[in-house]
């Protein structure tokens, strides 16, 4: 019997801290970014939907270039809408295929990392949800340094997702990722620890 955990988070949260780690210590993970590059990969069929729905502006060689993508959507939340709509169900089945592999593996553990997860409605999939968490002002400046925003791009990004409060209060267990990575990793050591002996 495979123990699912759903991770998920905020942007700029930690929570590929906290994937990376558990990629480290064995875990198999399944991560929805990772799939995500891969359905807009040159050739791949969804490549001509979405060049179709968001203009040539969005080519990058054979494939799509994901910044300019990702200017149009966060500004206007009907497109980032189609996008999810287009995209999700392609993410959606790859993921599943490589769950249903590690399941006839008979893996204990299978971490499906999912920045949308709560958005995605199929909570009945994961037998724990982990929320990798920081307090908004935090949030907003990792953000601002990681991707060169500025204040006003930060926010449209933070505020594009379902706060992470509301996640906080739907999980099952929030690591609290605001002070050092040996503090977040310490938090992951003991959730685990507590999956395994549930299982």
């Amino acid at each position: 019997m495979t123990t699912v955990i759903g991770l998920t988070g905020g942007i700029a949260s930690g929570k590929s801290l906290v994937s990376t780690y558990l990629k480290e210590k064995g875990l198999p993970v399944i991560d929805a970014d990772v799939v995500a590059h891969e359905v807009v990969a040159p050739g791949q069929p969804l490549v001509k939907a979405l060049i179709k729905e968001f203009g040539e502006k969005i080519t990058e060689g054979d494939g799509i270039n994901r910044q300019a993508l990702g200017e149009i959507i966060f500004a206007n939340p009907e497109k980032r809408q189609k996008l999810n709509s287009l995209m999700h169900p392609a993410i959606f089945a790859k993921m599943m295929m490589t769950l249903s592999d590690y399941q006839k593996q008979q893996e204990p553990i299978v971490i499906l990392d999912i920045p949308l997860l709560f958005e995605s409605n199929r909570l009945e999939l994961y037998d724990k949800i982990w929320v990798v968490a920081v307090d908004e002002e935090t949030q907003k400046q990792r953000l601002m340094l990681r991707n060169d925003l500025t204040e006003q791009e930060a926010v449209q990004r933070i505020t594009s997702q379902l706060p992470l409060a509301e996640k906080i209060q739907r999980a099952d267990t929030v690591i609290d990722n605001n002070g050092t990575p040996t503090a977040t990793f310490e938090q992951v050591d003991v959730a685990l620890a507590a999956v395994v002996c549930d299982s």
